[in-house]
């Protein structure tokens, strides 16, 4: 019944009764007008997830439904103004950074590691050259001088102790130099031969203490050891037991020489770059090792490892070209020169190329253990930060490594180091 203005009962007032239900058809579904296009259908339920693997559901899925989560992003990469990241560093970035401290500055370090090489090498050189032309001599028969066995013994053994400790004394110093030149490498800087040497040339006493310091606390069980086995061969022991001494004895010296080797392995970097004496860069590279022995002693295993096989595979032409003359040359003079300078020649371009090599994992590892223990990478992330701004590596930041001058040397708390940040003066 229509009440007048065209509405049925039951409808709201306003709306005519020829007009459709504002919220649907007579059916319920959903109006639409004429010729409009149909509305989208909701999207389907996901799918549930797969789970392989033993019913473990994997962290990121591909499709609509799997990827990052809303808001995510990656962290950005660190800092890396020259050899390193500057932040706590990985077994790759230790090996690419000593690699990266030879290709940056070719000259200088290459030039020095040449010099401290030839000198270790031309002993072993002699000695060798010796022995292989008296070799040479018996397979052919022409037999060897009396006290020929007192010349082998000293050519060929003491040329190689001499060299051991030329190497030991030249290669300290070497690090020393090339840890100078990293300090600055860290930052993209770079170091001229003199520019080093002027830098470095204060610490070489404190670096030839480290050397007597060093040699006595290793060679002093070895001495006790030996004594202590000649003593029980002199009392009348049998060959088995006077061996098995030996073995134990061995075995533990070698034991004891891995402990101090790791835990000494930072002096010559802590004594360059924070201007340490002797026996406070001993103190230092002990406590910096604390926690990452074990790391430390497998980084420098490898690297022996590394650096072992590729002076071997650098020197092996000119050892076997210089054996075969030493050999067939009839224990000439001219054979035995030619045989000493090609085996000079071989051992002097092993050890150019790992000698920094060497230098450049301790040098890294004495980073990367101050960034882990003293927060060291945010300063120096402030530091690079500053210099880029700049445009240039200021000489100042040699400063940085000193713990006396930088506010993220050891203190009670870690967070001390975080709070002030460093700008060259």
């Amino acid at each position: 019944m229509s009440d007048g203005h065209g509405s049925t009962p039951g409808t709201p007032s306003g709306w005519a009764s020829n007009q459709p239900p504002p919220y649907g058809n007579a059916s319920g579904s959903p109006w639409t007008a004429p010729g409009a296009p149909p509305p989208q259908q909701p999207l389907p339920p996901p799918p549930p997830p797969q789970q392989p693997h033993g019913g473990q559901i994997p962290p990121y899925q591909s499709g609509p439904y799997g990827g990052q989560p809303y808001g995510y992003r990656m962290p950005p990469p660190a800092l890396r103004p020259g050899i390193i990241p500057l932040r706590p560093l990985g077994l790759g970035d230790i090996l690419d950074g000593a690699i990266k401290l030879i290709r940056s500055n070719p000259k200088t370090v290459l030039g020095l590691s040449a010099v401290v090489a030839a000198v270790g090498a031309i002993p072993v050189a002699i000695g060798q050259s010796v022995v292989l032309a008296e070799m040479g001599a018996d397979l052919n028969g022409s037999g060897t001088p009396d006290g020929s066995q007192n010349v082998d013994f000293l050519s060929q053994y003491g040329g190689t102790l001499i060299s051991y400790a030329v190497q030991f004394v030249a290669v300290t110093l070497l690090t020393g130099v090339l840890t100078r030149i990293l300090g600055r490498a860290v930052f993209g800087g770079r170091t001229t031969v003199g520019e080093a040497w002027r830098l470095t040339r204060g610490r070489i006493p404190t670096l030839f203490g480290l050397v007597v310091v060093s040699a006595l606390v290793m060679l002093l069980p070895l001495v006790l050891a030996v004594l202590l086995v000649l003593a029980v061969i002199s009392a009348g022991a049998d060959f088995g037991s006077a061996f098995l001494l030996t073995a134990v004895l061995g075995l533990g010296f070698l034991a004891y020489a891995l402990f101090i080797t790791t835990r000494l392995a930072l002096a010559a970097p802590v004594a360059v770059l924070e201007r340490r004496g002797v026996l406070a860069s001993l103190r230092r590279s002990w406590t910096l090792v604390n926690g990452g022995f074990w790391r430390t002693l497998g980084i420098l295993l490898l690297t022996q490892l590394i650096a072992g096989l590729t002076a071997t595979l650098l020197s092996l032409p000119f050892t076997l070209a210089g054996t075969y003359i030493g050999f067939f040359g009839g224990a000439s003079t001219a054979s035995q020169i030619s045989t000493a300078i090609l085996i000079a020649v071989g051992g002097t371009i092993g050890a150019m190329i790992t000698y920094p090599f060497q230098a450049g994992v301790h040098g890294l590892l004495y980073a990367d253990r101050r960034m882990r223990a003293e927060a060291f990478d945010l300063v120096l992330q402030t530091a690079a930060i500053e210099q880029q701004r700049q445009g240039w590596v200021h000489a100042s930041a040699d400063d940085l490594w000193d713990p006396s001058i930088t506010p993220a040397g050891p203190g009670p708390s870690e967070q001390a180091g975080r709070g002030a940040p460093w700008s060259p003066s």
